[in-house]
Order: structure tokens, then C-alpha cells, then sequence
């Protein structure tokens, strides 16, 4: 059955919303404002809906905010130092939106758009949007679309643009996750994991010193479980409150990360083919109600926002992320849960029956 509703309005139009539901009990809910993800909901287990993402209640929220929850980030995710960068020999100057740089593709960045939907059934929508030439400053006309479908205990998140001209790119999702459920409180006691041994350093406006530095022997080495409330008073992660980093992903057929809560039994493991992963335990997070009223504050949340470098057009030793025109750019990131009330199913690889 294909269900989708009205879900409010913002200056630019009719914000509607689309639900996906499968046999296993996944439940997803996206809206056409950012291609956003509203709600993701997994059987607990007594059998009922856990809602595992944060969210809001209006479309207004979603419009005015500043979080990015659930939105589909673009045209380059997250930092951009000095909201300019030099392509093919010509400078380009961005829309900055965080002090002098700009964050996940400035203030009408893609999480601001109105997408147009494309429902193919009731387990798979995809989202639709043109970025004109200029859009934020960015060259080229650029086309994207989004792919959300449920597979089993499997959310895929599958990405495809190509563009006009050459030009930095970079998508992601920026669910903040609950495992204990989105009105749960402080994720102090969710356990995490990367396949990550390196990440990138910053400066003091969270800008990459271009270093690729080891994690051993400091707070970042999550290569074993560590319960992310070990992290907060950590003085070394004090400028973050927390994680707000990108780990560089090693080479492997495992997941890039893990999180896991064990209240709950429920564990999320992500696959995907980006270089990196952002990590960020949601330490900036303001404390304001979210849905059906529910109290969102710092550390109620973290987001496995899977990406290009951070500012890699700016650093010739980070992997390119420049789209050429006649290329197309396709990306895949997997959410594969398991325990609570979902049946264990066969380790998971890339490919989903």
C-alpha cells in the first residue's frame, strides 16, 4: 500500500510526508522537505514500534531548524574552510553559514529544498532534485536523487547525481539516532564501534589541518566497544563536547561502525562505500521539545553521517571529491538492526535479499 499525506507547508510549498512499512515490522516515514528522514521505527521487544531517530512534529520546525535531523545533507556535506575553494583554476566563493565557512552546503543548502517524490511501492520511495548553476555558489547544474527502501531488517539509503560541470559533491544522511528510542534521554550508555584508524584533526573552527593522524592512544580509538558516556568530560574532546569528528574508514567487507544499547538489546550496524564517516554525539544539540513533545537536549542522540573528507577540495591529499560532468555519482549507505524484536537474520554483507 503507498501512503502519502500532507504534512504542512513552508514558503516554497506543500511539505508532504511518505511512509514505507515491510513484513519484518521496519516502519520509516520521509519527508519531501530535505528528503528527510522523520521517523524510523524497529520492533522493540514486546513487539511494538520503537521510534529510533529524532525529529519534529511540523514542517516549520524541520524549516527554521538548525540540527539537519534526519535531512538529506548537500551539495557537500558538512565543512567547506573558508566557504571557497579553487577548481580548474577559477576560485569559487560559497554562501557561508557558519562563521567564514560554509556547513552541508550553506543556508539553503539541500536539507531547505522541496524534493518531488517518485513512490515505487510500499517499501521504496525515491526523491528527486535539480541544483541550479551558482546554487550557494557552487558551478554547475547538478541532478540528485535519493533512494530510501526497506529490505528485511534493512533501511538502504542509495544516492545517484550527475552535473553540468565540475564540481565538489558530496551527500549524506544526518539521522540523529536513539537506539532506546527518540524520547529516550542522553545516549549515555549506547556502546560504539568504527573500523576506523586513522581521522582527520582540526582547527578551532572545525576546519581539517589536512593531517591524517592515528587514533591510537587517544579518546578516538573506537575499534573496540566504548560506551559513549565515558566521552563526555573527556578534556581532549571538551572543544567537541564530545565526538564531532571524521574517522577514515578502513578497507573491509564489515560495518563501518556499530552502536548498540544495551537496555534495550537493539544494536544498528552501517554499511556503506564513503571514505569517512562523521561522528557526532550531538553535544551542541539544543534543548528543545522534539516530537509529540518529547524533551531533545545535548547527548540525546548520535549521527553516523557517512561522507566524503571534510573540506576535500581544499586538501590534495584527501580522496577527490570532485563530480565530473558526464559521470555519474552513485553512493549506498546500509542500516541493518538487530535484537529486540527483529528475527536475527544471516551476517550482513553489501547485498540484501
Amino acid at each position: 500500500m503507498i501512503n502519502m499525506r500532507l504534512f504542512g507547508q513552508v514558503p516554497e510549498g506543500d511539505v508532504y510526508e511518505v511512509i514505507l512499512e515491510n513484513r519484518r515490522g521496519l516502519r520509516a516515514s520521509i519527508l519531501t522537505l530535505g528528503a528527510t528522514l522523520r521517523s524510523l521505527q524497529v520492533p522493540d521487544a514486546e513487539g511494538s514500534l520503537r521510534d529510533v531517530v529524532l525529529g519534529y512534529d511540523t514542517a516549520e520546525e524541520y524549516y527554521k531548524g538548525d540540527c539537519y535531523l534526519g535531512a538529506t545533507v548537500g551539495r557537500f556535506a558538512n565543512r567547506i574552510g573558508g566557504a571557497a575553494f579553487t577548481l580548474n583554476g577559477k576560485e569559487y566563493r560559497l554562501t557561508a553559514n557558519e562563521g567564514k565557512n560554509q556547513l552541508h552546503g550553506g543556508p539553503d543548502g539541500f536539507f531547505r529544498r522541496l524534493w518531488t517524490p517518485i513512490v515505487k511501492s510500499g517499501t521504496e520511495a525515491l526523491f528527486r532534485l535539480t541544483s541550479p548553476d551558482g546554487d550557494m555558489g557552487f558551478p554547475g547544474q547538478v541532478e540528485a536523487e535519493v533512494c530510501y527502501r526497506l529490505e528485511g531488517n534493512v533501511l538502504r539509503i542509495s544516492y545517484r547525481a550527475s552535473c553540468t560541470e565540475a564540481t565538489p559533491f558530496s551527500l549524506t544522511n544526518h539521522s540523529y539516532f536513539n537506539l532506546a528510542g527518540h524520547a529516550a534521554g542522553p545516549v549515555d550508555g549506547h556502546r560504539l564501534t568504527l573500523r576506523a584508524d586513522h581521522y582527520t584533526p582540526t582547527d578551532a573552527e572545525m576546519i581539517p589541518t589536512g593531517e591524517i593522524r592515528p587514533v591510537d592512544g587517544t579518546p578516538l580509538d573506537l575499534r573496540e566497544p566504548v560506551a559513549l558516556g565515558t566521552l563526555w568530560d573527556v578534556p581532549d574532546l571538551a572543544r567537541t563536547c564530545g565526538l564531532d569528528h571524521n574517522f577514515v574508514l578502513q578497507p573491509g567487507d564489515g560495518p563501518a561502525a556499530v552502536l548498540s544499547e544495551p537496555g534495550s538489546g537493539l544494536s544498528l550496524e552501517v554499511y556503506t562505500d564513503r571514505p569517512a564517516i562523521q561522528i557526532y554525539t550531538a553535544g551542541f544539540l539544543a534543548q528543545a521539545p522534539g516530537k509529540d513533545g518529547a524533551p531533545y537536549g545535548p547527548h540525546h542522540a548520535v549521527c553516523l553521517e557517512t561522507q566524503a573528507f571534510l573540506d576535500a577540495v581544499n586538501h590534495a591529499n584527501f580522496p577527490s571529491c570532485i563530480l565530473q560532468p558526464g559521470e555519474v555519482w552513485e553512493s549506498e549507505t546500509v542500516y541493518r538492526f538487530e535484537g529486540a524484536g527483529l528475527a536475527k537474520g544471516r551476517r550482513a554483507q553489501m547485498i540484501y535479499m
